[in-house]
């Protein structure tokens, strides 16, 4: 069997870009729904946050569920952002326990929880591919298969820094191209890290 190499930055970014074309329209209008129900939530008085923190979960294994597909050329659909409700208690679960830790590895130190939250990066791609999962075997799985590439994907995701601080000049505006840019680079890269673990 042929090994899979692993991908650099630009060809990640660059396969993303690719995979968007033609699709710009559906992963803007997948952004600005998660915008939308974000504003309205934080409008709400005392339960605006907890209602967001609680569809979080589901909103983001929704999203691996749409970028998961576009990269790998199958139908999208808008209303894909809504498939992680359909396993909202594995989904809240993930979010709920990846926040937890996150935090408690925070309060040692800002670097060991940026650590933290790259290992549970690929969380939810795992928990998409593996329904059967329960959160916390998403959580381990994510961080085998991050053991190896920690730095190539902080490396990656520092690499959009420019393009967020381009968003903030424009009021935010910046933010509904470079969500869906970032979400379907991240996307590709679980994709060549689950391809090059199977082949090696």
């Amino acid at each position: 069997m042929e090994t899979v190499p692993i991908a650099t930055r630009a060809e990640l970014k660059g396969r993303a870009l690719s995979h968007l074309q033609g699709h710009w329209g559906k992963a803007v209008a997948v952004t600005l729904i998660v915008m939308v129900i974000s504003i309205v939530l934080s409008k709400l008085p005392r339960v605006g946050s907890l209602i967001s923190f609680v569809i979080t979960g589901p909103l983001t294994l929704g999203a691996a569920y749409f970028y998961l597909r576009l990269v790998r050329q199958q139908a999208t659909n808008v209303a894909d952002i809504f498939e992680g409700f359909s396993r909202f208690a594995q989904a809240f679960l993930l979010h709920l326990l990846s926040s937890i830790f996150v935090f408690l590895w925070m309060l040692l130190l800002i670097v060991p929880g940026i650590i933290a939250g790259i290992r549970y990066s690929m969380a939810f791609y795992i928990l998409n591919d593996n329904p059967g999962l329960t959160a916390m075997e998403a959580i381990d799985r994510s961080k085998e298969l991050m053991d190896g590439h920690k730095l190539q994907y902080f490396k990656l995701a520092l690499s959009f820094l420019g393009w967020g601080l381009l968003s903030v000049v424009t009021l935010g505006i910046g933010l509904i191209w470079l969500i869906p840019y970032f979400a379907a680079t991240n996307a590709s890269f679980y994709e060549n890290l689950i391809q090059t673990k199977q082949t090696a």
